[in-house]
């Protein structure tokens, strides 16, 4: 009866969900393309074979492809000889699953959750095993695969503290999907605890760590860009803002007002979470009166450049191999912070605002280690900047603690890969 009801529900708001779909077009106009996946009808290529078994990737938007990105490799590595599909949600997703992967995996949008475009599009699909990244707790997505007799894997489970709350208004509801996936790897004991107080059955949850411990150490720059070698060559300290929000920049001009009245030399790269507000952040802040460019139209940068926008898509290794100091954005407004992982792996010491939900459990670990610093607002972070500039010694020692602490933490592959192996060869 409930799924009844949820279909009917979903078939009400379609107008609103499309209207809603080509309101975003407008910034970002990736979201009118390909609308057909929206509803389950992708279109197989030829080589798509459905002999093959497949395994079905769901990943949400890019901070879930990354995290899959270590599973994916491994799989290929495991079973050349099956097909692997991802899926995603956001066109900034897609992109990173086509930068990633290429052509060695096939990708759609998800269909919206209603039981009949499920069905059309899981049916086609026939895969043995879906892997939902995170916490995608789409009933219909769920219900339909598991009913099909497609075994169901939720890897690198999270579930912070406001998001259980929210899934507990619906606790019924949320019981009932639970019990219908076959494994659970859960990210921390926190997270295993709130899914099992949500339904989940505990004899299906693993603790298993964070595949996004899993990063890529070994990073090297190998673009010959000349922008990037001017970078990697100057005597210039670089601090990057990585992966800020609205309303972000507008405190960052403050800590990067203050930081340039102390060092005038330091360059700031900036680069903004989503592509659709490059334009926007680059005009505010050459209206602040602070000289900028950006990534996009110069392949050189003159020493009186105060701020670079990195408004380049798939670079964002390069930035971080050219910098001295990472700031994390997502984290001086209230959208949970983003990932710190990656420059942790690239030995860089990280400062993040006080929002952090997203990361809670990574940064907790990394600040106690001492690899990370937590600031209160943007005045601080203008003091923290200050002083790991002038104190080199400590700069290096944070950024190194943050590396050994990726190091540490390596262990959810392989126990995913278990729980994967178990799952496809497992009636």
């Amino acid at each position: 009866m409930f799924r009844f009801f949820y279909d009917l529900i979903v078939i009400i708001l379609m107008p609103l969900i499309l209207v809603r779909l080509f309101m975003r077009g407008y910034k970002a106009p990736a979201y009118r393309r390909r609308i057909s996946e929206r509803f389950g009808f992708y279109r197989f290529p030829k080589y798509f074979k459905p002999e093959i078994t497949t395994i079905w990737v769901h990943a949400v938007s890019v901070g879930e492809v990354f995290a899959a990105q270590p599973l994916i490799r491994e799989l290929e590595k495991l079973y050349p000889h099956y097909q692997i599909f991802i899926t995603t949600m956001t066109p900034t997703g897609s992109d990173q699953v086509q930068r990633l992967f290429g052509e060695h995996v096939f990708h759609s949008y998800v269909p919206y959750d209603s039981s009949l475009m499920l069905s059309r599009f899981i049916r086609r699909l026939d895969p043995k095993l879906l892997i939902i990244m995170e916490t995608e707790l789409w009933p219909n997505l769920i219900s339909v695969s598991g009913g099909m007799g497609v075994k169901i894997l939720l890897a690198n489970a999270r579930l912070s503290e406001k998001s259980a709350t929210g899934y507990s208004k619906f606790r019924s509801v949320t019981k009932r999907v639970l019990e219908q996936i076959d494994i659970i790897g859960a990210q921390s004991e926190y997270d295993s605890e709130r899914l099992i107080k949500l339904g989940a059955e505990p004899e299906k949850i693993t603790v298993t760590g964070n595949l996004k411990y899993h990063v890529n150490i070994s990073i090297e720059d190998k673009s010959n860009r000349s922008l990037f070698n001017e970078l990697k060559a100057s005597a210039r300290p670089i601090v990057i803002a990585a992966s800020t929000r609205d309303g972000e920049e507008e405190k960052l001009l403050v800590t990067i007002k203050a930081v340039l009245r102390k060092f005038p030399k330091v360059l700031f790269i900036v680069v903004p979470r989503h592509p659709e507000r490059f334009d926007k952040v680059f005009s505010d802040l050459k209206k602040s009166r602070v000289i900028c460019a950006r990534r996009s139209s110069i392949a050189n940068l003159g020493d009186n450049v105060q701020v670079l926008i990195g408004d380049s898509l798939g670079e964002m290794n390069s930035y971080y191999a050219v910098s001295h100091i990472a700031f994390v954005g997502g984290s001086l407004v209230n959208t949970g912070c983003h990932n710190v992982l990656e420059p942790a792996a690239m030995s860089l010491p990280i400062l993040v605002g006080p929002s952090q939900y997203n990361f809670a459990q990574i940064c907790e670990r990394l600040e106690k280690a001492g690899g990370l610093l937590t600031v209160r607002d943007e005045g601080e972070l203008a003091e923290k900047i200050i002083n790991l500039l002038e104190n080199k010694s400590k700069r290096m020692k944070m950024g190194s603690i943050a590396k050994e602490e990726i190091l540490a933490n390596q262990k959810a592959l392989p126990m995913l890969v278990k729980m994967i192996e178990d799952a496809l060869f497992t009636d």
